[in-house]
C-alpha cells in the first residue's frame, strides 16, 4: 500500500487543484539548454570561492565624502570606510559578531550600526566615530531586538523597530542621541509588526509600514512623534500598501502596492487628493525605491522573472529610463542608496558567475565606478558557469520558472551529475544571484537548477499562497519536475541527481529524500525542518506567528502538521544525508538537525551532522563558510560521481 501511495504521489495522480495562473511566458524546450565550449572553464579552488567577500550593509557619510560598508574582508563582517571614487578600504571596527544596519548620524559625527550575539538575531545598537575610535554600545537589551535605524528626526532622533523575545510583534520606537529609546506603538496583534520608513515635516512626522507576517497585508501609517498618535493612510485586508519615500515637496508618497491588479507595482500617492499615478504597466513585480533628491524622478526596481533592473520614472513626463547597468540582478544598495548631493547611487550587480560588487552610479553620465573587489582573482566571470532562465510545466500544468547553471564542455550523453537547489522561505524566491555552493559545484561539472516552486514570491498572490497547508506537497512536486527538466535536456543521469537547500530548502531536501526516496541520490541540508510540531514548540515567537499563517497551530491542525513534517516520511529515506546547523539558530533550532541525525543513525543510514558554534541561521564566519562548502562538495563528489574504476569502463 505504501508503494502504491508513493507512486501516486510521484505521478501526480491524486486529486489536485487546477493550474495556477502566473505571468505568461513561453515554455522552454529542455533540449535548447546547451553546455557551452569554454577553454577558460575550470574547477575553481574551494578556498577561493569560499573566500569571496560580500556586504552586510552600506551607507553614505552625512557629507557624502565617504562610504561605510560592512564586509567580511577579514573573515568577519566588520565595518570599513572607503572613498566614493574608489580606494583601498580602511577598517574601523573589529568583532567576531556580524555588524550591519549601518546608518550615519545627520550631524556627521557618528556611524551607528546593529550587532547581535553569535547569530541569535537579538541586536543591540552601537556607534563609532566616523573618523575612527572606540566603539560605544548604546543599548544593552539581550531580550529585545533593535534594528532598522532611520535618521532624520527632530533633535537628532532616529526611528527603529523593537521586538521583545516574549512577543512576535515589533513596534515603532525612536532613539535619542543620549541612547534613550521611546516606544511609539503598542501593537496587540502578534501577526503584525511596524517598520519605520521616512521622516517628514522637518523631522516631526514619521511614515511607517505595518506588515503582516504572512506578507499579504501591509498598511501605511503616519505617526506624530511627539504624541505617538498614529493615523492609517492606506490599508485593506490582504492588500499590500508599502511606503518607500516622500517627495521633497511633501506632495507625493512613493508606494509599492498590489491593489487592483494582484501583484506589486510602483505608484505615486497624492497626499492632498488621495489620487494615484502609476509608474507604468508591468509584466512582473515592480517596487518603488526612492525619489531623486531633486524630486524630479522616482527610482524603481522592476523584475524580469528572476532578474531585475533599475529605472528612473520622470514625474513630469511619465517616461521610464533604465539605468545603464549590466544584465542580471540589479538593486539599489543600502537603506538609502542616494548620495547626499543627489548625484550618485550605490548599486549592486549580480549573476550566477558575478559575485555582487558595489558600484557608484553617476546619474548625470550613466557611468559606473566600481568600489569593491569582493571576488578573488580566480573567480573571473568568464571562468565560471553562466545562468539561463527556463520555464517548465509542472504536474498540474502550472508554469514554473527556474535558473539553470550549466557547466561548460559537457557531453549531451546523459552521464552528468546534477543538483536541484530549492530556496528558503517558503515566502521567498530564487534569483540570478551569486551562490557560492552553486558556483563551486557547477565549476566541477554539476548541472544546477534552482526552481521557483509554488509558494514563491514574484508570481502573484494565488501562486504565493498555493502551498498554504500543503508544504511538501505540490511544491515538492515542482522540485521533482525541475529534476526531470534537467534529465530531459539529455545531459543529466537521473541516478546522479542530488538535492541541496537551506531553511525551507533544507525542509524540502528532507521531505524529498523521505517522501520521494528514489528521486535523489544524495542530499545536503542546512538548518532544515524535520518536525513542525517541535519547531513550533522551540522556535522564536515571530516565526511561530509566521507558521500559524501558513497552517495554523499544531492543536488546530494536527493532521496538517503531520502531513507536512518530513518526520512522517523519513523512515523511507535511502539517500546519504549531510546536515549542517548553527548552534544559535532561533529560526530553525539545532534540535531539528539532531532529530534527523538520531532517526537516520538508528535505521543505519549514511548520515553526517555538523554543528557550528556561535552561528545562527546561516554561517557568517569565514572558517565555517569554507568548512560547510568543502563538506558539501566532498559529499556530492562521493555519492554522485562515479568511482575511478566505474569511470574507466
Amino acid at each position: 500500500m505504501r508503494k502504491l501511495m508513493m507512486a501516486a504521489f510521484l505521478l501526480g495522480s491524486s486529486p489536485l487543484a487546477a493550474q495556477i495562473a502566473t505571468p505568461e511566458r513561453p515554455v522552454t524546450d529542455p533540449k535548447s539548454v546547451t553546455s557551452p565550449v569554454n577553454p577558460e572553464a575550470r574547477a575553481v579552488p574551494l578556498v577561493d570561492i569560499g573566500s569571496s567577500r560580500t556586504s552586510a550593509g552600506v551607507t553614505w557619510s552625512a557629507d557624502g565624502k565617504a562610504i561605510f560598508l560592512s564586509t567580511n574582508l577579514t573573515g568577519r563582517f566588520n565595518i570599513w570606510r572607503t572613498d566614493p571614487h574608489g580606494s583601498w578600504p580602511l577598517q574601523m571596527t573589529q568583532s567576531d559578531d556580524v555588524q550591519g544596519g549601518l546608518t550615519a548620524s545627520p550631524d556627521g559625527k557618528w556611524l551607528y550600526f546593529q550587532q547581535d550575539k553569535g547569530g541569535n538575531e537579538y541586536h543591540d545598537i552601537y556607534r563609532v566615530p566616523v573618523s575612527g575610535g572606540a566603539v560605544e554600545q548604546i543599548t544593552r537589551t539581550p531580550d529585545i531586538a533593535e534594528r532598522g535605524l532611520v535618521p532624520g528626526g527632530v533633535d537628532g532622533l532616529m526611528a527603529l523597530s523593537v521586538k521583545t523575545k516574549s512577543e512576535a510583534q515589533a513596534n515603532l520606537a525612536v532613539l535619542a542621541p543620549d541612547g534613550t529609546i521611546r516606544v511609539l506603538t503598542k501593537e496587540a496583534d502578534p501577526a503584525f509588526s511596524w517598520a519605520p520608513q521616512v521622516w517628514a515635516d522637518n523631522g516631526k512626522t514619521l511614515y511607517a509600514n505595518r506588515d503582516n507576517i504572512d506578507s499579504t497585508t501591509t498598511e501605511v501609517w503616519r505617526v506624530d512623534v511627539a504624541t505617538g498618535k498614529a493615523t492609517r493612510l492606506l490599508g485593506a485586508d490582504k492588500t499590500i500598501y508599502a511606503v518607500a519615500d516622500i517627495s521633497p515637496d511633501g506632495k507625493w508618497l512613493a508606494v509599492t502596492t498590489d491593489a487592483e491588479i494582484g501583484r506589486p507595482r510602483a505608484g505615486l500617492y497624492n497626499l492632498a487628493s488621495g489620487q494615484w499615478t502609476w509608474v507604468g504597466p508591468i509584466p512582473w513585480d515592480q517596487s518603488a525605491i526612492r525619489f531623486t533628491r531633486d524630486g524630479k524622478a522616482l527610482l524603481v526596481e522592476s523584475s524580469d522573472d528572476m532578474r531585475s533592473k533599475l529605472e528612473l520614472y520622470d514625474l513630469a513626463s511619465g517616461t521610464q529610463t533604465p539605468l545603464k547597468l549590466p544584465g542580471g540582478l540589479n538593486f539599489a544598495s543600502g537603506s538609502d542608496a542616494r548620495s547626499p548631493d543627489g548625484r550618485s547611487l550605490l548599486v549592486t550587480n549580480m549573476g550566477a558567475n558575478v559575485a555582487g560588487e558595489l558600484s557608484r552610479y553617476d546619474l548625470a553620465t550613466g557611468s559606473l565606478t566600481r568600489l569593491t573587489n569582493f571576488a578573488v582573482a580566480s573567480l573571473r566571470p568568464e571562468a565560471l558557469a553562466t545562468s539561463q532562465m527556463v520555464t517548465f510545466k509542472s504536474f498540474d500544468g502550472t508554469l514554473i520558472s527556474a535558473l539553470v547553471t550549466m557547466p561548460a564542455n559537457l557531453k549531451r550523453d546523459g552521464s552528468n551529475p546534477a543538483i536541484v537547489i530549492p530556496h528558503g522561505g517558503p515566502t521567498g524566491q530564487s534569483t540570478d544571484s551569486f551562490n557560492t555552493a552553486a558556483a563551486a559545484l557547477a565549476s566541477r561539472g554539476y548541472v544546477i537548477i534552482q526552481p521557483n516552486f509554488r509558494g514563491s514570491t514574484g508570481y502573484g498572490k494565488e501562486f504565493q499562497a498555493a502551498n498554504y497547508d500543503d508544504m511538501g506537497g505540490g511544491d515538492l512536486k515542482d522540485v521533482i519536475e525541475a529534476k526531470r527538466f534537467l534529465v530531459a535536456s539529455g545531459y543529466v543521469d537521473p541516478k546522479r541527481v542530488g538535492i541541496y537547500g537551506g531553511s525551507y530548502g533544507g525542509f524540502m531536501t528532507l521531505m524529498a529524500i523521505g517522501k520521494a526516496p528514489d528521486e535523489f541520490a544524495a542530499g545536503v541540508q542546512l538548518f532544515g525542518i524535520i518536525n513542525w510540531r517541535t519547531m513550533y514548540r522551540d522556535m522564536d515567537e515571530v516565526l511561530k506567528a509566521y507558521l500559524r499563517s501558513l497552517m495554523g497551530t499544531p492543536e488546530d491542525n494536527p493532521t496538517g502538521y503531520d502531513r507536512a513534517s518530513p518526520l512522517t516520511y523519513i523512515a523511507n529515506a535511502k539517500a546519504p544525508l549531510l546536515s549542517l546547523q548553527g548552534e544559535n539558530d532561533i529560526r530553525v533550532p539545532r534540535g531539528q538537525a539532531q532529530e534527523v541525525a538520531d532517526i537516520l543513525k538508528a535505521k543505519g543510514n549514511i548520515v553526517e551532522t555538523v554543528f557550528y558554534p556561535a552561528e545562527g541561521h546561516g554561517f557568517r564566519k569565514r572558517e565555517n563558510q569554507l568548512d560547510s562548502l568543502r563538506r558539501t562538495v566532498e559529499w556530492f563528489d562521493t555519492y554522485l560521481k562515479p568511482a575511478a574504476g566505474e569511470a574507466a569502463k
